[in-house]
């Protein structure tokens, strides 16, 4: 019987560390550090000569496909340690003005469709927010938390109960960088 071996690498650039340790994935640069963990996946992680492979004898289906997922994910983790990832997001109103405030780690939306009660939305660790005239801009090293801090600020602003096409009040991403 044949061993099939299916692969792929990413290489890492001169200046960023990657460390390896079993199946976790740490990548530091100029942006900061990002760690992972692909133990779940059972996949082999070779780290050699700047050339991180992954790679899998015989794989499934589900496998093969996670064989190019992880490099993927390596690859942003190195692309957001040097370069960083930006989410920009609309201000749109039509009928009542909004207003922002930072706590902590939350962004509270008040007077949003001239509702009492404030809108939150929760700002993930590591990300930062701020806000541009009628735009939000949401920058970090990791794509997964700045993606989700986005769509958190998105989704504090639906609007339920109301026609969509005369209601177009909210929070939009119109542009990824």
């Amino acid at each position: 019987m044949t061993v099939q071996i299916v692969e792929n690498s990413v290489t890492v650039p001169e200046d960023v560390d990657l460390t390896l340790d079993g199946h976790k994935v740490a990548v530091t640069g100029t942006n900061g550090k990002i760690e992972r963990d692909f133990g779940h996946t059972k996949l082999n992680l070779d780290y050699q000569e700047r050339v991180l492979r992954v790679w899998a004898e015989n794989p499934r289906k589900k496998q093969t496909a996670l064989i190019n997922t992880i490099t993927s994910h390596v690859s942003n983790m190195i692309k957001g340690v040097t370069e960083g990832f930006t989410y920009r997001l609309k201000i749109v109103f039509i009928h009542f003005p909004m207003n922002f405030q930072f706590r902590g780690n939350k962004i509270v939306i008040n007077n949003f469709v001239g509702e009492q009660k404030a809108r939150e939305a929760k700002i993930l660790e590591g990300v930062q927010v701020h806000v541009e005239g009628d735009d939000i801009i949401v920058t970090g090293p990791d794509i997964e938390k700045v993606a989700q801090t986005a769509a958190n600020i998105q989704q504090s602003t639906h609007i339920r109960n109301k026609d969509l096409r005369k209601f177009l009040d909210g929070i939009y991403v119109y542009k990824k960088e």
